[in-house]
C-alpha cells in the first residue's frame, strides 16, 4: 500500500515544479524546501504508477505522462479556487491567505500595507518582493503590483500612481569626482547599475536619448543596495523618485543632470479577474490605492 500523501500540496508543488522546471524554485515559490518538494512528488508517481518528471543532475522535464497529468492538475487547482471564491463570497469578509507580489519601493507601500493589516486581522498577508515578472495566475498570486509592464488579457489592474526618475550621487562623491555637466560625462564616472533578473540592464533614459553608453562600474541584482552606495558615495546611480525623495530633501543625495527630460514610470497594482469577488482581494486593492504615499 502505498503511503498516504497529502494530495493538494503534492498537486500544488507538482504544478510548481513543472512550470518552473525545477524542485527548488517549486519550493522558493510555495515556501517549502525543495526535498519536501521532490519527496512529494516521488509518492505522487508511486500513487498514480507513472513517471512524472525525467530526472537529471542538472534539470527535471515532463514525460509523456506527466504533462497528460499536468493539464488535470491545474484543472483540479482551478476547481478548488473557484470553490474557495464562492465560500469568500458567502463569508463577506476578507480572510484567509493572500498572496501578492510587489516590487521593492522603498516606504512607498508601507501605509497602505499596514493599514491593510490593521483593518483586516483575519487576512494572512504574504509579500513577495521581487524585480522577476511573475505569471500571477499561473503561480497563484492573488495580487501583483508593478513598475512596468501590464499586458495580461487574464488581468484586471489599476494605476496607483506617475513617477519619474532621478539620476543621483551623495555630495562626497560629487566633491571628489566633479559633477556632470553633459550626458556625454557620465562616461568618465562611477556609474552604478541595475540588473533585472531576466538579465537585462535598467536602463538610463536621458543617457539613452543621447545615444551614450553608461559604465557599468557596478551592477546590482536589486536596488536596496545600490540606494546604500549611493548613500555611502560609491557613485552615481538612477532611481525612481520616490525612493530618493528623503534623502534628496534632506540633502543626503544630490541630483545629477537635473534639466535632462527624464522617463515616466507607472506603478500598477493587477489581479486576475476572477478574483475581485473575493472580499481580501478587493479591500487590499482598494486600501492600497487610497494610502499610496506619493
Amino acid at each position: 500500500m502505498p503511503e498516504p500523501i497529502d494530495s493538494l500540496a503534492a498537486l500544488r508543488g507538482f504544478v510548481a515544479a513543472a512550470d518552473t522546471r525545477s524542485f527548488k524554485a517549486a519550493g522558493q515559490m510555495l515556501g517549502v524546501s525543495s526535498s519536501a518538494i521532490g519527496k512529494a512528488i516521488a509518492r505522487l508517481e508511486v500513487q498514480l504508477a507513472v513517471t512524472l518528471f525525467h530526472r537529471t543532475t542538472r534539470t527535471i522535464s515532463l514525460t509523456e505522462p506527466g504533462a497528460l497529468f499536468l493539464v488535470r492538475a491545474r484543472r483540479m487547482l482551478e476547481e478548488l479556487r473557484e470553490g474557495e471564491i464562492e465560500l469568500a463570497e458567502a463569508s463577506g469578509s476578507p480572510r484567509g491567505r493572500l498572496r501578492v507580489a510587489l516590487p521593492q519601493a522603498g516606504n512607498l507601500l508601507t501605509r497602505g500595507l499596514a493599514a491593510f493589516v490593521a483593518a483586516n486581522p483575519l487576512v494572512d498577508l504574504d509579500l513577495d518582493y521581487s524585480d522577476r515578472l511573475v505569471d500571477i495566475v499561473e503561480e497563484g498570486f492573488d495580487v501583483a503590483i508593478r513598475t512596468g509592464d501590464t499586458g495580461d488579457s487574464r488581468l484586471l489592474h489599476k494605476t496607483l500612481c506617475r513617477f519619474g526618475w532621478k539620476l543621483v550621487a551623495s555630495p562626497a562623491y560629487l566633491e571628489q569626482h566633479g559633477r556632470p555637466a553633459a550626458v556625454e560625462d557620465l562616461s568618465s564616472h562611477i556609474c552604478l547599475r541595475q540588473r533585472f533578473s531576466s538579465g537585462r540592464l535598467v536602463t538610463w533614459p536621458m543617457a539613452s536619448a543621447s545615444g551614450v553608453e553608461v559604465p557599468v562600474s557596478l551592477v546590482s541584482s536589486l536596488i536596496d543596495p545600490l540606494l546604500g552606495l549611493a548613500l555611502a558615495g560609491a557613485g552615481i546611480a538612477s532611481f525612481p523618485e520616490f525612493l530618493v525623495r528623503d534623502a534628496l530633501r534632506t540633502g543626503l543625495l544630490a541630483p545629477v543632470l537635473e534639466g535632462h527630460k527624464s522617463m515616466e514610470g507607472v506603478m500598477t497594482i493587477l489581479w486576475p479577474a476572477s478574483r475581485f469577488r473575493v472580499p481580501k482581494v478587493r479591500a487590499f486593492v482598494d486600501c492600497i490605492a487610497e494610502h499610496i504615499d506619493m
